[in-house]
């Protein structure tokens, strides 16, 4: 599977640097005095300095859960998102929907857990126990 590139929004560079590389374990690439380039889970996701409006927060309902919108995360394996889950616990992050499994017993079950950068920016981890049901309808 081919890496994908995000770029996003971010009120505070020295915050998006210690939430992705501290909290989050991303490795920092390169960098400017506007962007920092992070290596999440081998995807390259960016932050882009603005201090402008931001879109107002929005929630759709998903398995009795208010999920935000928009999100963007990584699907990890089963064991790699509990031991995720684990770190993220014990650095204190507060979590929008704590860790989860969603669809219990049904098609496309999945672990889930969802918070916000300091930015305000939601995130979305998952993994699937049936890792070929990703897209299964």
């Amino acid at each position: 599977m081919q890496p994908f590139h995000l770029a996003f929004v971010v009120d505070d560079l020295e915050a998006a640097r210690r939430f992705y590389g501290e909290t989050l374990g991303c490795p920092e690439g390169r960098s400017a005095p506007t962007w920092v380039d992070f290596d999440l889970f081998g995807h390259q996701i960016v932050a882009h300095l603005h201090d402008g409006p931001r879109a107002a927060d929005v929630t759709n309902p998903v398995d009795a859960h208010d999920v935000p919108v928009p999100h963007f995360g990584v699907v990890l394996r089963w064991d790699a998102f509990a031991m995720f889950a684990e770190r993220l616990v014990a650095k204190g992050v507060e979590f929008v929907i704590e860790p989860t499994v969603r669809f219990e017993g049904e098609v496309g079950e999945q672990a889930t857990m969802f918070f916000r950068d300091p930015a305000g920016n939601a995130l979305e981890f998952k993994a699937f126990r049936d890792p070929s049901q990703l897209f299964a309808t």
